[in-house]
């Protein structure tokens, strides 16, 4: 039966979130469940994305994302696929009127990286940081507000810099990866190989200017969102506290976590924030 493809397909999308990010997957079982479902959709979507280009050095890389992206392509037109990622994708873009224009800046972020290992400009940083990262905040905000345009425009700034700050996380923690395995150069005007604490330090800043700035829309946002994205805000900010906190050269050379025990600490206390009307 139908029904049954579709639950198998959303539940394949969770057990990807669950796979790959164990703190994003804790944070989105406290979303509605309207959203929850939603939310896994769209990060089955990128992730799967971001894994072509990230892992897949011995396959066809340009190949594999070319066909990616055309099976998403008809499985909006016919409105199902086979795969199960992009059906759950499919159904979530239409069911929310996710802009296309989002999609194609995401895609066109992850050919980027198929070919381009430096920027060395803001403005080439900024626009890679905008199709990677703004647009996924962009099109998770869609579901947060259920299709209200007005609630969107409101919070579009804020859901951009969030998505902003848990990118730049990301690149910092994953410094040794990027810039040896990768051979990529994300941020600009600085030697990655050789990150001073200077350097470390300014990087540091422009992320929590990042963070500062989305805690205003997080806090206006819809009752089923509010906690699950305050949740996650509040696990990114505790990595960002870790990697200001240790040397460059570890950071170099070691992949900053929050331990197990932290992220339970960090869901309690969200959670008592949230029930207290303290967000």
């Amino acid at each position: 039966m139908k029904e049954i493809f579709d639950y198998s397909s959303y539940k394949i999308s969770a057990l990807v979130t669950a796979e790959y990010s164990t703190s994003f997957s804790s944070a989105a079982r406290l979303l509605a469940p309207r959203v929850r479902k939603a939310i896994y959709a769209i990060y089955g979507f990128v992730r799967y994305a971001d894994e072509i280009v990230d892992s897949f050095q011995n396959y066809p890389q340009e190949e594999l994302l070319t066909e990616f992206e055309t099976e998403y392509y008809k499985a909006i037109e016919r409105q199902i696929s086979i795969n199960p990622i992009l059906h759950c994708f499919q159904e979530v873009v239409r069911a929310y009127d996710i802009d296309d224009e989002l999609i194609q800046t995401f895609l066109k972020s992850m050919k980027s990286d198929l070919h381009q290992y430096n920027y060395d400009s803001d403005i080439e940083f900024k626009e890679y940081i905008y199709g990677s990262a703004d647009v996924v905040g962009l099109m998770c905000l869609k579901v947060f507000v259920n299709g209200n345009q007005a609630e969107f425009d409101k919070l579009m700034n804020s859901a951009m810099r969030l998505g902003s700050a848990f990118q730049k996380v990301n690149f910092l923690r994953d410094l040794k990866d990027d810039t040896q395995r990768l051979n990529r150069s994300y941020f600009p005007q600085f030697n990655l190989n050789n990150i001073t604490p200077e350097d470390k330090s300014l990087i540091i800043k422009e992320i929590e200017e990042d963070f500062r700035l989305a805690y205003q829309g997080v806090k206006l946002l819809p009752i089923g969102s509010k906690l699950g994205v305050y949740c996650a805000y509040r696990y990114y900010l505790q990595l960002l506290k870790k990697l200001k906190k240790v040397n460059s050269t570890e950071i170099l050379n070691t992949r900053i976590r929050v331990s197990n025990p932290m992220k339970i600490i960090i869901l309690g206390k969200s959670f008592i924030r949230y029930h207290l009307n303290m967000i």
